[in-house]
C-alpha cells in the first residue's frame, strides 16, 4: 500500500508535513498504545434505538489477544446483502447521517451495520478519537463564551485549519492505529463512512468497498480518504473537492480522479423524505388554520449556543401563552442544559412538560403529534446517545420550524431556521439552504433571529414558500443522496 500521507491524489507532501504526521502517530502510540497485533472478536447484536425502525445491528468488540492462530470471526456478518456503517461520535452530525444511510439501506432491503469507533474503548482506536472528541468538544464550547478564542482560534482552525492537505497527511497517519478494529469484519463488506477516519481506517484495514459520505458544504482536505468513492451533498463541495480548491494555499493542487468522487443530494433518512408532502401540507394547513407554530430547538452534540436558545425562549413565552406558538426543545444527552434553562427562564415551568430518558413516550408524543393539537413547551433528553440523536429526527416531522445551527440539520427537509454556526465552515451550510429555499439565512446575533421568529410568525409566505420549496427539492432528487450512496456501494461491490 502506497504511503498516504507523503502523496494525495498526486499532490506530494514536503519533508517537514511528513515528518510532522509521522511524529504525531508516534505520540499518540507513546499515550494510547499500539494494538496493531491484537485481534478483537466480533459480537453483532440488534441496537436497542434503532434495531427495530431502522434494522440496524451493532458491531461490538470483546477483549483482544494476540492476532496469532485466529480463528474464522467473520461468520456472523450478511456477505451478500450486509453493508458496515463506519462512524464516530463527534458532535451530532456524523450520527445523524450514519442514521440516514442505515434507513436508506434498510429501506432498499440490506442489513446496515453500526461501527462507531469512537465506542470501543479497549482499542487505540477509540482513545485516540476520544482525545480528538473532548477537544472539540470543549473549543466548540469555549467558542460561544469568548469572542477572541472564537476569532483567532476556532474560527480559523475549522475553515482554514482543516482545509489544508497537511492536516490530512497527519489524519492518514493517526487512522493507521485505527485498522485493528476493521480485522474481522469481512473484507468484501461495502463499508459507508461518516466520518472520514472510519473511511481511512477501513482503507488500512484492506476493506475492498468504502465510500466515504463526506459532511458539510465547505470542502477541506480533512475529508480526503484516497482510495474510497468520495460523495458530496452539493455542487459546490463536489467542484472544491475535485480540485482541492485552497488546499495547498495559492498553489493549483492536482486534481482528484473523477471517478473518485460523487454528487448524490443530501443523505436524508428515508422516512422523512418518503412522507415530504405530507408533513409539507399539514404545516401549511396549521399556517392558515392559526394553530400555534411549532418551534423545535435542537441542541448539538457539543452541547453549545444554550444562550441563543434562551434567548429565543423568552421571547416565545408570551406567545406561547397566547397559544400561537409551541415549542420542542431538545437538549440531547445534556440533561444541564435544561437544567440551567429552567433556572434561568423561571417562567418555562408554567408551560413546561419534560419528556426525559422514556424512549417509548417520545416515540408516541412524535406519534401523536402528527395529528394531534401540541401547545406549551415540551422538553426531551435522553441519555442513550441514539435516543438524543434520533430524537429530533422523529420530532422533525410534526415541527414547523426547525432551529439550528447551520450544521448538518442544514440539509433536511424541514423549513428552517439558522442560528449563529459554530466554526467557519458550517456558514455554506446556511448558505445552500438559503439558494435551494428550505432554510434562512445564518441570524448571527440574537436581533436577528428574532427579526426571523417574527417573520415566521406573522407573515404566511415565509413559511409557505419554504414548504413549497422542500416538495420542489424533493422532485428534483435533492434529497435523495443516502440512497444514492447506499446503491453506490453495492454497485462497486459488484464491480459496476
Amino acid at each position: 500500500m502506497a504511503d498516504r500521507s507523503k502523496v494525495i491524489f498526486g499532490n506530494e507532501m514536503s519533508d517537514k508535513v511528513y515528518r510532522k504526521a509521522l511524529k504525531t502517530k508516534q505520540k499518540n502510540i507513546k499515550k494510547f498504545g499500539d494494538d496493531s497485533g491484537i485481534s478483537y472478536p466480533v459480537q453483532i447484536v440488534e441496537n436497542p434505538t434503532i434495531g427495530k425502525m431502522l434494522g440496524v445491528l451493532d458491531v461490538k468488540l470483546g477483549e483482544g489477544h494476540t492476532a496469532e492462530g485466529d480463528a474464522d470471526l467473520c461468520t456472523h456478518f450478511d456477505t451478500e446483502n450486509g453493508i458496515i456503517v463506519g462512524n464516530i461520535r463527534m458532535g451530532f452530525g456524523h450520527y445523524r447521517i450514519s442514521m440516514a444511510i442505515a434507513s436508506a439501506a434498510h429501506a432498499l432491503g440490506y442489513t446496515p451495520y453500526w461501527m462507531d469507533l469512537n465506542s470501543y474503548k479497549q482499542t487505540t482506536c477509540t482513545k485516540v478519537i476520544g482525545a480528538q472528541n473532548d477537544l472539540y468538544s470543549l473549543g466548540s464550547r469555549i467558542s460561544q463564551k469568548s469572542r477572541l478564542f472564537n476569532h483567532f482560534v476556532w474560527e480559523p482552525m475549522n475553515y482554514e485549519g482543516f482545509r489544508k492537505l497537511s492536516y490530512n497527511a497527519a489524519d492518514q497517519k493517526n487512522a493507521e492505529l485505527m485498522a485493528p478494529v476493521y480485522r474481522n469484519v469481512p473484507k468484501n463488506i461495502p463499508v459507508v463512512a461518516t466520518h472520514v477516519w472510519p473511511a481511512q481506517a477501513a482503507l488500512h484495514a484492506g476493506m475492498t468497498t468504502v465510500v466515504n459520505a463526506v459532511p458539510d458544504n465547505w470542502p477541506m482536505a480533512l475529508h480526503y480518504a484516497e482510495g474510497s468513492l468520495h460523495t458530496v451533498q452539493t455542487m459546490y463541495a463536489y467542484q472544491g473537492y475535485r480540485i482541492g480548491n485552497g488546499m495547498q494555499g495559492k498553489k493549483v493542487c492536482n486534481p482528484m480522479p473523477a471517478g473518485d468522487l460523487l454528487y448524490t443530494g443530501h443523505y436524508i433518512d428515508w422516512e422523512l423524505v418518503d412522507n415530504i408532502e405530507v408533513d409539507c401540507e399539514k404545516r401549511v394547513q396549521r399556517k392558515e388554520s392559526g394553530a400555534p407554530m411549532r418551534f423545535l430547538l435542537t441542541i448539538g452534540g457539543a452541547g453549545a449556543q444554550k444562550e441563543i436558545f434562551a434567548e429565543i425562549i423568552k421571547y416565545l413565552l408570551p406567545l406561547i401563552r397566547e397559544n400561537k406558538a409551541a415549542l420542542y426543545v431538545n437538549v440531547g444527552d445534556y440533561r444541564n442544559v435544561w437544567t440551567e434553562l429552567m433556572t434561568q427562564i423561571p417562567e418555562m415551568k408554567e408551560f413546561s412538560t419534560e419528556h426525559f430518558n422514556n424512549w417509548d413516550e417520545t416515540v408516541k408524543f412524535a406519534e401523536d403529534a402528527l395529528e394531534g393539537e401540541v401547545t406549551g413547551i415540551h422538553g426531551f433528553w435522553h441519555q442513550d446517545i441514539f435516543q438524543a440523536v434520533y430524537c429530533t429526527n422523529l420530532l422533525m416531522r410534526s415541527c414547523d420550524v426547525l432551529v439550528t445551527k447551520p450544521s448538518e440539520l442544514a440539509f433536511y427537509p424541514v423549513p428552517k431556521l439558522f442560528i449563529k454556526r459554530v466554526g467557519g465552515h458550517e456558514q455554506w451550510g446556511a448558505i445552500h439552504s438559503a439558494e435551494i429555499g428550505d432554510g434562512t439565512l445564518e441570524c448571527r446575533d440574537i436581533p436577528h433571529t428574532i427579526q426571523m421568529l417574527q417573520l415566521f410568525l406573522e407573515e404566511k409566505n415565509t413559511l409557505i414558500d419554504m414548504c413549497e420549496n422542500i416538495v420542489r427539492n424533493k422532485k428534483m432528487g435533492i434529497y435523495n443522496g443516502a440512497i444514492e450512496v447506499v446503491k453506490k456501494a453495492f454497485e462497486r461491490k459488484e464491480g459496476r
